[in-house]
């Protein structure tokens, strides 16, 4: 009879051992299945929300912009730029950005204007999408502005109220005009909800008295070509110009992601010391019981290699019924998550360091959302039974038919 044989009947000797064993390790897997593809899904949602939204893969500033913004520090050609990123195969839009201040009825507001071209915006942003009430903007109404939602709030305004916006011009004019609120937000991000308001670029431009010129162009990359390599390209392809990826213009952002997905890790290897314990013992109580079939075995010309061998047949039988049995039960759930997701909708919009969290929360799916927990478990299974399988391999023959 083959070592391998021998090992599934070993297996089902105990058989409520067996179980209980198949069984955890079955349930643990469940879960951190469940768990990779819901931790993935919010890495990427909110990764997802960020770029898409608000800050694109890249942005592009004129140098010493980020550093002190000011109206007068502006990129002087845009339209060449953007031709340039055009022919270079990346979706970009040029963005006029202004301080000052917004009032309605006896209530005003430090806002943060937005001025943008709303054709080619659309190209980089997803943030005409997310209107909460009323509409995006239309070129047809250049006197209508979209606004963030808590800015809506603390002005106490809706769609079709007015509110009168001040400011200082380029020129050093006094800017102030009256315009219509078009429409007010979703949850966006934490600058854009509380100050943020939106109008077409030729209205910030007679606003502000900006002839020409632009302060940030958002850029979209391919999808197929990795953040740091389009953004080495931006950089090649904007000499003089500040340019920076989503991750260092957001590192405590950046850092949060990859801390998420380095705690994911640490969850598995949690969960999966217990099993390797629960294991653990399960297998060297199963030595314990068998020493004098162990010694018999060496007794008839079985080497150390084979008796190590078979325990770890055991114990691969065990894991592998337990992946099966964890990997089926996890497919339903998993695609229940990642079609209908669970409603967060009672947080109101909620915003984690200063991104929105979605309403609903879907896991993502990917071979790593499984592999992730099995190779893991493989891992620390196979470790915990080391011991046993030493155990069992260098037991002495005579020591062993005479144990009791």
């Amino acid at each position: 009879m083959s070592f391998l044989k021998m090992a599934w009947r070993n297996v089902w000797r105990n058989t409520r051992r067996s179980l209980v064993t198949i069984a955890a390790a079955s349930l643990a897997l469940f879960v951190l299945i469940h768990y990779a593809g819901l931790v993935t899904g919010y890495i990427e949602g909110m990764e997802r929300n960020l770029v898409e939204r608000e800050m694109g893969d890249a942005q592009i500033h004129a140098a010493g912009f980020r550093d002190d913004p000011s109206l007068y520090e502006r990129i002087e050609d845009p339209v060449a730029l953007l031709a340039k990123l055009d022919q270079a195969g990346y979706a970009a839009s040029a963005r006029l950005l202004g301080g000052g201040l917004a009032a309605a009825g006896d209530t005003s507001a430090g806002v943060m204007f937005r001025g943008i071209d709303v054709e080619r915006d659309g190209r980089v942003s997803t943030i005409g999408q997310h209107v909460a009430e009323g509409q995006w903007l239309d070129p047809a109404d250049p006197k209508g502005v979209v606004i963030g939602r808590r800015l809506a709030r603390t002005l106490n305004v809706k769609q079709g109220a007015e509110v009168v916006v001040l400011s200082q011009a380029a020129d050093g004019s006094m800017a102030n005009d009256v315009f219509i609120v078009r429409g007010v937000l979703k949850a966006v991000g934490e600058g854009v909800d509380r100050a943020g308001m939106y109008m077409i670029d030729a209205t910030f431009r007679e606003l502000m008295v900006v002839p020409d010129g632009a302060h940030q162009v958002i850029v979209r990359k391919p999808a197929t070509v990795p953040l740091a390599t389009a953004a080495a390209q931006l950089r090649a392809l904007t000499p003089g110009l500040d340019t920076k990826s989503w991750r260092e213009l957001s590192p405590t952002l950046a850092s949060m992601f990859d801390s998420a997905r380095g705690v994911m890790i640490f969850m598995f290897m949690i969960v999966y010391a217990a099993i390797g314990i629960l294991l653990l013992n399960a297998m060297l109580m199963a030595v314990f019981e068998r020493i004098r079939e162990f010694g018999v075995l060496k007794a008839l010309g079985a080497g150390p290699g084979a008796v190590f061998r078979m325990i770890f047949y055991e114990t691969y039988i065990q894991v592998g019924i337990a992946i099966l049995v964890g990997t089926a039960l996890s497919v339903p759930g998993l695609w229940y998550l990642t079609q209908y997701g669970i409603d967060t909708g009672r947080m109101g919009g909620m915003t984690i360091h200063g991104v929105a969290w979605d309403p609903v929360w879907r896991a993502s799916v990917s071979t790593s959302t499984y592999s992730g927990p099995i190779v893991t478990l493989i891992v620390i299974v196979s470790l915990a039974a080391l011991y046993p399988a030493f155990k069992a391999a260098w037991v002495r023959p005579v020591q062993a038919m005479t144990h009791r």
